[in-house]
């Protein structure tokens, strides 16, 4: 009865679609996901034809009592997804037709199914930008209590993955926040441009029909309605903007990770984790292997592919419809889903992850990290231009690995040998504590910017 049904949009044709045919053709196991967002359509859709008097308001309560009833089924799990109907808008109307006769068909007027997926599908595609934009706003609050938590606990800082400079852990955390906020801007950005109305456009020209499209845009919360019924069916660049947000989100949270798998190495051994993020090796009981943040790495490159895979499908589609736009779907979904399990994943791993302070506070002086600080303090404080001050300090490196020390263990006679303008001074510089409390500047590592930085972004926030 399903397919004789489904059959009802294929008069022309005298023979039924092939077993290959229906299973290339259907979109019915993944767009089910779009079954709440087709119900609210038709809803707003069934509403507009009554107050416009293409339809009678019996027709109309009978429409969205049926729809109700569809709902309810779906949420319940009882609804019975049937693949010879090939997508959700039709599973939908044959089981409206089930529950209330020939009057499901009138739900179909002045509408096509391409102006009722691109409505589906932007509405579907909007619910996951507001999904993320929580989620993101979640990850940006850990952050910040974690970087406030550690605005002093002093850790290295790394250029080419060598030691460089000591910073501190909340100015390093604040580095993330800083991605993250981007991300943020750019979902709500996103968000907004894309939150105009598909419905009305019908097929591709349009309707002679007098609907009301501002009617049904207010009703489905669109700003308003899309102003070109070519561009109503054509357009996907909001999956686009979402996936590309979604890869650069991706690869932020990778980054991270990647950060994360290093520190909880036994060679860093910067951060704890606990049993919750980690797991066992199946024969080396010593290990504790930083599963979640791998994974989360390893994931970008499916939401990466799903950016390249809806570009390359849409780049050589001439206006309006064409069945390739199929394949939009299942990658925005897949991404969707692999985004939002990632960003949980790293607000429990940010929420978890203990700092071992010693290890990082003394990892922070290796390979003379306040070289840097002694430049600077020789042309600050002696007047020597900057490089010739990098290449005495040079010479105090050489001078340190000679004797096996750190530089402000070198005393202040072999400095003075080196270059006799120095003074006792020069020591207020070195260190790492002193190191940090000096990077003052807009932007810098010193603890009091740190904590600037963190209410800066909660009142942002």
């Amino acid at each position: 009865m399903a397919t004789d049904k489904c059959m009802l949009i294929r008069g022309r044709f005298a023979t039924k679609l092939t077993d290959v045919m229906e299973a290339i053709n259907a979109s019915i196991d993944f767009d089910q996901q779009m079954a709440m967002q087709d119900i609210d359509g038709s809803l707003a859709h069934s509403e507009m034809l009554s107050d416009q008097g293409i339809i009678t308001k019996e027709d109309h309560q009978l429409i969205a009592s049926g729809l109700s009833n569809i709902r309810q089924e779906i949420s319940e799990g009882k609804f019975k997804f049937s693949r010879s109907l090939e997508d959700i808008h039709m599973n939908v109307e044959s089981r409206l037709h089930d529950l209330i006769g020939m009057v499901a068909g009138r739900l179909h007027t002045a509408r096509s199914r391409n102006d009722q997926v691109a409505t589906d599908f932007r509405l579907w595609v909007r619910d996951a930008h507001d999904r993320a934009d929580e989620l993101l706003g979640e990850l940006l609050h850990t952050l910040l209590d974690r970087a406030e938590e550690h605005a002093n606990t002093v850790m290295p800082g790394f250029t080419h993955m060598q030691s460089a400079q000591p910073i501190t852990f909340g100015h390093h955390l604040m580095a993330y926040v800083e991605m993250f906020g981007r991300d943020l801007s750019r979902v709500r950005d996103s968000r907004r441009r894309m939150n105009e109305s598909p419905l009305g456009a019908a097929a591709l020209a349009g309707t002679s029909f007098m609907i009301d499209r501002d009617k049904t845009a207010r009703a489905l919360r669109f700003d308003r309605p899309m102003r070109n019924s070519l561009d109503s069916v054509s357009d996907r660049d909001f999956a686009v903007e979402y996936l590309s947000f979604a890869s650069l989100s991706m690869v932020h949270l990778s980054r991270l990770s990647e950060e994360i798998v290093l520190w909880m190495s036994p060679l860093f051994d910067f951060i704890k984790l606990s049993d919750e993020w980690t797991t066992g090796s199946s024969i080396m009981p010593q290990k504790r292997n930083p599963d979640a943040a791998e994974l989360i790495r390893g994931k970008v490159g499916r939401v990466n592919g799903s950016l390249a895979g809806l570009l390359t499908m849409m780049k050589g589609l001439p206006l309006a419809f064409s069945k390739d736009m199929q394949e939009d779907k299942e990658q925005t979904f897949d991404a969707a889903s692999t985004l939002e399990i990632c960003l949980q994943a790293m607000i429990g791993m940010v929420s978890d992850m203990q700092p071992v302070k010693e290890r990082m506070r003394t990892a922070a002086g290796l390979g003379h990290a306040t070289a840097t600080d002694l430049a600077d303090w020789l042309t600050r404080f002696i007047g020597i231009p900057f490089r010739e001050a990098h290449h005495i300090t040079g010479r105090l490196v050489r001078e340190a690995d000679h004797r096996g020390v750190s530089l402000e263990e070198i005393p202040l006679d072999a400095m003075q040998a080196v270059d006799g303008r120095i003074t006792a001074d020069v020591y207020i510089v070195l260190g790492v504590d002193n190191s940090v409390n000096s990077r003052v500047s807009f932007g810098g590592t010193a603890p009091a910017n740190v904590l600037k930085q963190v209410a800066g972004w909660r009142n942002r926030l």
